[in-house]
């Protein structure tokens, strides 16, 4: 495939340290797809706060990504940003807030993400009127979803077309539901709608059960895992930086091999994390990739990359270059 201007620039000025493992990760990312494989994908921290969409949608659309598992505010902050994103604030000089300013903007109705504020009334509160009623109707008739399955239920609903402020196109849970990709959302309760959810489980409003747990995520991924894993040359796993949204999924290989003794099931095939979380002592977002080597989730000859850096930078540039842009 021709490359684009991006990729060109990328190829003739990144030759040395990060700047070199990111053109390393992405061409071994082409390399693994081209070979047959599939890729994971991982997002933690506020990537969808960070606008990642506008460059991970088009990822989904041309089949460059076959599974996410994110953080529930990703999950969510897509939809938020879909909605509402005329009304958000941005703060340039964020570091020199006071708590005064801070205080101001809660009571404002703000919700500050680094640079970034969420408007509570407009994205959150509006995403929460349409998905209650989702949510009561599968409690009433006694159905349990995971809760990417009742996000995807909200926007197939088409309810929220009449607020859409972004290119639908640029929201990547629209890419992915259109396509019906599968997500894992570890944690999930950890997230603003996931506390929603849980003040109307505390009212007796709904039912805990109506939601599915994390390990009902686990054997869900578990069964993903064993379905393709068999008709390609393996599965990669990019992941965006640490946390939960890392450590949960990259788990599911030792637990087929080793738990479930299912010694022919293949081992992570391809492995990149972009963190800015520096190598340390007893740190799993900062431990090299070696490491995972002894816990049984990569084998030795896995390629695998780290690039120490900020992913709203390095991950689009990356994903221009799987796309040839």
């Amino acid at each position: 495939m021709a490359k684009g201007a991006i990729s060109q620039f990328i190829e003739k000025n990144y030759l040395h340290f990060n700047a070199a493992a990111l053109v390393d990760a992405a061409k071994a990312y082409e390399t693994h797809l081209e070979n047959g494989g599939k890729m994971f994908m991982t997002l933690a921290g506020a990537m969808s706060t960070a606008e990642l969409g506008i460059s991970l949608a088009e990822m989904i659309r041309q089949g460059k990504v076959h599974a996410i598992c994110c953080t529930g505010a990703n999950l969510e902050e897509d939809v938020f940003n879909l909605v509402a994103h005329d009304f958000y604030k941005r703060i340039p000089r964020y570091r020199d807030l006071t708590p005064d300013d801070e205080w101001d903007l809660l009571e404002n109705g703000f919700n500050r993400v680094t640079d970034t504020c969420i408007p509570e009334g407009e994205a959150i509160r509006r995403i929460e009127k349409h998905i209650l009623e989702i949510w009561k109707e599968a409690d009433a008739k006694g159905e349990r979803y995971l809760p990417h399955e009742f996000f995807y239920q909200l926007l197939n609903s088409g309810v929220l077309k009449q607020y859409y402020q972004i290119p639908p196109e640029n929201s990547w849970l629209l890419a992915a539901c259109e396509k019906n990709l599968p997500i894992i959302v570890p944690g999930w309760e950890d997230s603003t709608l996931g506390n929603i959810f849980a003040s109307y489980c505390f009212t007796g409003d709904l039912k805990p059960s109506t939601m599915k747990s994390g390990i009902e995520y686990m054997t869900y991924l578990a069964q993903w895992y064993l379905d393709t894993y068999k008709n390609t040359s393996g599965i990669g796993f990019f992941q965006i930086g640490g946390g939960i949204a890392g450590d949960f999924p990259i788990c599911v290989v030792p637990m087929l091999k080793q738990d479930l003794e299912m010694e022919e099931v293949s081992f992570w095939a391809y492995f990149c994390q972009i963190s800015d979380s520096t190598t340390s002592y007893g740190s799993y977002s900062g431990a090299v990739p070696n490491e995972k080597i002894s816990w049984g989730k990569l084998h030795k000859t896995s390629p695998s990359f780290v690039i120490e850096s900020d992913a709203t930078i390095v991950a689009p540039l990356i994903f221009a270059y799987v796309l040839g842009q």
